[in-house]
């Protein structure tokens, strides 16, 4: 049965898990935008052009993130390049995927970039300015994404909205970086 034929909306259900869980966890100083449009059954479906490889799962239910869910997230964004792999920080996740509830699309992210080594952030740091030197990315809490039907600036508009971590759009090279980390966005 889907949501639509007893009368609730799907937007209507996440904003009102969304309102709930501030009040349940008060200690999330940024809960309400960081988990709006996460929904209580949060999902990330991904892609990556450089491994051929994909990924659509649900990571997260009713509170508990799902074990099995985080170990293909981690395989899946390891450093391509030398196979390296972290633990990707699940609040990355999380504004990932409340990002893409908000510009309502189910088309998967293609990842860019997820988890680098020092050696690839080394590298890349070498190729372009646009690299930081202690790059989120090597931390496990950073990606960088694109999608086909949204422009950077609807994906970067929704990740600032989420008020929970950087967010950089990146218009040239077409793709929007988010991170758990500072509240912070850059880029044109």
């Amino acid at each position: 049965m889907t949501t639509s034929n007893v009368g609730i909306t799907r937007r209507g259900l996440l904003g009102a898990f969304a309102a709930t869980t501030v009040a349940a966890a008060p200690t999330y100083s940024n809960a309400f935008g960081f988990l709006r449009g996460a929904g209580d059954i949060r999902t990330i479906s991904m892609y990556s052009g450089r491994t051929g490889e994909s990924i659509n799962t649900v990571y997260w239910i009713e509170g508990e993130y799902i074990k099995e869910a985080w170990n293909e997230i981690n395989h899946f964004m390891r450093d391509w390049r030398t196979d390296g792999i972290k633990n990707i920080d699940l609040r990355t996740i999380d504004i990932m995927a409340a990002s893409r509830n908000l510009m309502d699309t189910d088309e998967p992210y293609m990842m860019l970039s997820g988890y680098r080594s020092p050696q690839t952030n080394a590298m890349l740091r070498s190729r372009s300015r646009g690299v930081a030197k202690n790059s989120l990315h090597m931390q496990g809490k950073a990606a960088d994404l694109r999608l086909k039907s949204r422009s950077v600036n609807q994906m970067f508009k929704a990740a600032a909205a989420c008020n929970s971590g950087g967010v950089g759009k990146y218009s040239g090279s077409n793709f929007v970086h988010m991170d758990c980390g500072v509240i912070r966005t850059w880029g044109s």
